[in-house]
């Protein structure tokens, strides 16, 4: 097996399987002055993909040299990993000669939906469920771009997605978290779903419960959060319908800030800012 590494700019040539067919898995990584965060975390689930669809991954030396690549401050290392070229069709090449293809792009954070939370709704696209590829990141995220086409308008940070059969299962580029009865909970993805590096640690950090629950599982929830390995933890302060319409709405405060405080630990992203505990205060009054 031989592998190929593309660097940001070079070209792809148009018989590679990953642009035909989605045939392939990415990973967006963290990076603080040349340091991936859950950089383990992200090449487990590379390699647990690259079980799953019969896809060699490269060689751990080839890509622990990666992060450093981005140099000072805060970037975002994203890895695109497909079969490469070959096969007739959606035949699988009789040798896959996978290819790598790379690129770091500077990133700023928005600390604002850290601390001020977020709206959010629900979307009307049902994601289809295929067992065998649940939890994995691979290439293939049409249902997704379809979701995020729903809206417009900029208040609006992020849309929920359900299965087929009414399940919530996450939101179009995050995690979802929910606490209800003094329990946090968040979807079980067995079915469907991006399984994030961020959520996996958090379950094992504090044993949430994954659970099967549907979209009105939210409205009595005492507080709701969205996540992701780059973005951070996001809480959310209104949800919406797929129509627009007010669903549920919370204000942020000190209950919030506690699973927020332990996934920044990991993400080392601040878990207040000055002013926070002063407006939790008046939240909670």
């Amino acid at each position: 097996m031989s592998s190929e590494d593309i660097a940001d700019g070079e070209g792809v040539p148009f018989d590679d399987r990953g642009l035909a067919y989605g045939d392939g898995l990415f990973e967006t990584v963290l990076v603080r002055d040349g340091v991936a965060t859950l950089w383990e975390a992200h090449m487990a689930r590379l390699v647990r993909g690259g079980e799953r669809l019969g896809i060699p991954v490269p060689s751990r030396s080839a890509l622990d040299v990666l992060p450093a690549r981005a140099g000072a401050g805060l970037w975002v290392l994203k890895l695109t990993l497909t079969r490469g070229s070959g096969g007739r069709g959606y035949r699988l090449p009789d040798m896959p000669a996978p290819r790598l293809r790379w690129r770091v792009i500077p990133f700023t954070p928005s600390p604002e939906r850290w601390w001020q939370g977020i709206r959010v709704r629900h979307c009307r696209l049902a994601l289809g469920i295929q067992p065998r590829l649940a939890g994995l990141k691979h290439l293939n995220r049409l249902e997704n771009v379809m979701a995020r086409a729903e809206w417009q308008d900029p208040e609006i940070a992020e849309g929920l997605l359900c299965d087929s059969e009414g399940r919530l299962v996450e939101a179009t580029s995050m995690n979802l978290f929910w606490q209800r009865e003094g329990r946090l909970e968040t979807p079980g993805l067995a079915r469907c779903g991006v399984a994030g590096t961020l959520r996996d640690a958090l379950c094992r950090r504090l044993g949430i419960e994954e659970v099967d629950a549907g979209p009105e599982t939210l409205e009595s929830a005492e507080a709701v959060w969205l996540g992701n390995a780059v973005q951070g933890l996001w809480p959310v302060r209104r949800l919406d319908d797929d129509q627009g319409q007010k669903l549920a709405d919370w204000r942020i405060g000190r209950l919030h800030r506690a699973l927020q405080a332990e996934a920044h630990a990991l993400l080392g992203y601040p878990c207040h800012d000055d002013d926070a505990g002063e407006r939790d205060e008046e939240d909670e009054a």
